[in-house]
């Protein structure tokens, strides 16, 4: 059933009176007391007359009017870029949704960068692994592993790039118009402005001790900034062959970027698509898996639920709307556009339907070694027949329509 035959089912439901308490485990209003719109007899019970922010408002119509077998209270599993706080600087941007923020996003907290041609993020490493996908425009990055080893690379649009904890690096915007990228660090209090800066320690450590340790006079470091750079203005950089021999890049880094645009789906049918970094052929990213899925307009992310880890995910383009069950029952729907986060606890079920003209697209972070994941449809095929007909009490014709193997993505 589609969701423009499932709302006008539900509409014919209440208005011939098949919604009320006594039928209330009608098919799409399962609760006592009936819940949804359909199911109020007065205006008055649906009208909103006291002050409201409609600009606001009409981003959410699944929070304004919740489809009937919404149920019961959850934590806001909704928030977005659009209305953090940027912090700007000559050489770029920065904007973050940590758990300070929002509440519900314990494993993992995002960071939303843009950084000028030429714009540097300066020399700086964190406590927490830090993980990246780039949005627009190209960047150069570099790093340092544990051995000594140096990593310089150019990234762009579609890109991952991934830096284990404590790793030293730093982010530059190339030409023509620098770079702007997502950041998932795998600690949901993790801040992009509390960060081990270079500039912070060097100028917080005695003239005599850095004259000790690089063997060169004191006076050499009277010129050092006594404030952080955090994001600053520099040159555009040279060709990337220049920086990889200058920064003396030898054979044996293990790799710190992967293609995930332009790696091939492991999953793909007339309703999306999935492409998957993860341990398996990202093998430095050993704390975050990703997916990113494009649903087609009309198309749906099938019901599943992740057994491994919570989901943080970050829309990059198209509206998209998502519901979220848990035991109680509770379930909840909202609306999700560009730039917006939602974040998903461990096995609690899902889906995302594209409700826009266009495709959408998300890229979806879990604080994990690898992806995985449990189809709804997948289970109910691969158990007795009669034990999922005598529980959903559906007929045998209908169940040998299901799907037989995870679709992933509808329709097939």
């Amino acid at each position: 059933m589609s969701s423009m035959q499932r709302r006008g089912f539900l509409s014919a439901a209440g208005a011939l009176g098949f919604a009320g308490a006594a039928h209330a485990a009608t098919f799409g209003n399962p609760d006592r007391p009936a819940q949804g719109a359909q199911n109020a007899r007065s205006p008055s019970s649906t009208s909103d007359p006291g002050p409201k922010n409609p600009a606001l408002a009409s981003q959410f119509p699944n929070f304004q009017s919740p489809p009937a077998t919404d149920v019961d209270g959850m934590p806001l599993f909704w928030a977005s870029f659009n209305n953090a706080h940027r912090r700007i600087q000559n050489g770029g941007w920065a904007r973050e949704v940590t758990q300070d923020d929002f509440a519900i996003s314990e494993d993992i907290s995002g960071v939303n960068m843009r950084l000028s041609a030429g714009g540097i993020r300066e020399m700086h490493w964190h406590q927490q692994a830090e993980w990246a996908i780039m949005l627009y425009g190209k960047c150069r990055i570099t790093t340092l592993d544990e051995q000594g080893r140096p990593s310089v690379e150019d990234v762009e649009a579609g890109d991952l790039w991934y830096f284990p904890p404590g790793l030293p690096h730093s982010l530059q915007g190339l030409g023509p118009d620098g770079a702007e990228f997502v950041l998932a660090f795998d600690n949901g209090k993790s801040s992009e402005f509390n960060t081990l800066l270079v500039t912070d320690w060097i100028a917080h450590t005695p003239p005599e001790v850095l004259a000790k340790n690089f063997g060169v006079p004191a006076e050499a470091f009277k010129g050092i900034p006594l404030d952080n750079l955090w994001i600053f203005q520099g040159d555009t950089p040279p060709d990337l062959s220049m920086d990889q021999k200058s920064s003396r890049v030898g054979p044996g880094t293990e790799k710190v970027i992967y293609r995930l645009a332009k790696s091939k789906p492991i999953s793909r049918t007339r309703g999306g698509q999935a492409q998957i970094a993860d341990s398996r052929n990202f093998p430095i990213s050993k704390t975050v898996a990703a997916a990113l899925e494009t649903i087609e307009a009309g198309g749906m992310r099938e019901m599943h639920w992740h057994p491994n880890a919570d989901e943080w995910a970050f829309v990059i383009k198209g509206k998209v709307r998502v519901t979220v069950f848990n035991t109680g029952p509770k379930a909840q729907t909202t609306d999700f556009n560009p730039g917006d986060v939602w974040y998903i606890k461990k096995s609690l079920g899902h889906y995302v339907e594209n409700v826009g003209d266009e495709e959408a697209q998300v890229i979806s972070v879990f604080k994990s070694d690898r992806f995985a994941e449990v189809s709804l449809s997948d289970w109910l095929t691969h158990v007795p027949p009669e034990m999922v007909r005598q529980t959903l009490n559906i007929s045998a014709e209908t169940l040998a329509k299901f799907p037989v193997s995870r679709p992933d993505f509808t329709p097939i």
